[in-house]
């Protein structure tokens, strides 16, 4: 298919519909199958709402179980989203079973095939939890963390450049093995993951009963306490004009800025789909950019630099969930 027939395309939905085929393939045994169909269905909408009303949905649970008995209906709306997706879930991971009752002795291997496995000590009821938690995490976050990447790279004609320069050194056919090594690459997904970490606001963490010391200060047990990525990967102090994309600022990092650097997450509760995702930032971006050298935003459509202005809940986005890019 070719993404650029009319001259432009909204990259978003198209990473999207990538990352969200690409968590499915590794997890469920089988692709979601959205860039073959190559247009947003309900699955996609409903996940678009519940980013948007996450934080609402974290801080007030008990309207999701009233939601059937009020009247407005952005509330009832979210339900019905949230009941939809835990269907998409349970749809899912009937699919996987049926795989792996087609070959019982040797099952297609997925990240869910020790789930199945008595000795987890996972309910039906843990693992549909599981799903709906590894289709969500593992599409949106990837999806809007190449589309800063895309947005940044073409808007800077000497980022770009230096990177398709870079990119044309490839071996046939371009495999992750050859990207790893391909510093230029890097320094950009790491300048990315900084200016538009996908979850850039505090992951919650609660402290042990028994307290805790950090930094001079006394802990007290029993209270939440979390980190905001978007603060820390700001910090002018440790990144030098820290609103500046600046690829080659990751050359030669810091301890501090390595220590700072919180795309992911920290500690025991570190994402687990880390390295699935850079694996997919450094193959999307090096096969987008080999096979569109000269993208730019675009003009079209009306598309202002506003429209990228992050918007957050508890995933970020676009504020208007679009970006147009031009060949």
């Amino acid at each position: 298919m070719d993404l650029m027939a009319s001259g432009f395309t909204d990259v978003f939905k198209w990473w999207l519909f990538m990352a969200t085929d690409i968590i499915g393939e590794p997890t469920f045994g089988e692709s979601f199958r959205m860039l073959e169909t190559g247009k947003k269905n309900q699955y996609i909408l409903d996940m678009e709402r519940q980013i948007s009303l996450q934080a609402i949905r974290i801080t007030f649970p008990y309207l999701l179980k009233i939601a059937r008995y009020t009247p407005i209906s952005v509330i009832k709306n979210t339900a019905e989203a949230e009941i939809r997706l835990k269907m998409y879930a349970m749809q899912s991971v009937e699919r996987y079973k049926k795989l792996v009752f087609q070959t019982p002795s040797d099952p297609k291997p997925t990240l869910f095939t020790k789930l199945f496995d008595e000795k987890s000590g996972l309910s039906y009821s843990d693992i549909i939890q599981e799903a709906q938690g590894y289709i969500v995490a593992g599409s949106d976050t990837t999806a809007v963390t190449l589309t800063y990447l895309t947005y940044s790279v073409c808007r800077d004609s000497r980022v770009r450049e230096k990177l398709v320069a870079k990119l044309t050194t490839l071996p046939e056919p371009v495999m992750d093995k050859s990207l790893r090594d391909l510093p230029y690459l890097n320094q950009i997904i790491s300048e990315t993951l900084r200016l538009y970490t996908a979850v850039p606001f505090g992951l919650p963490r609660l402290v042990p009963p028994e307290g805790a010391q950090f930094n001079g200060y006394n802990v007290p047990g029993g209270i939440t306490v979390s980190t905001q990525a978007y603060s820390l990967h700001r910090d002018p102090a440790i990144f030098p004009e820290p609103d500046s994309f600046n690829p080659e600022r990751w050359e030669n990092p810091t301890k501090e800025m390595k220590d700072a650097s919180l795309p992911f997450s920290g500690g025991s509760r570190i994402c687990l789909g880390m390295h699935l995702a850079r694996m997919e930032l450094r193959l999307a971006t090096a096969l987008f950019f080999r096979a569109l050298p000269n993208a730019r935003p675009s003009t079209k459509e009306g598309m202002t630099a506003n429209e990228m202005e992050m918007q957050s809940f508890f995933l970020m986005a676009p504020q208007v969930h679009r970006c147009i890019i031009e060949s």
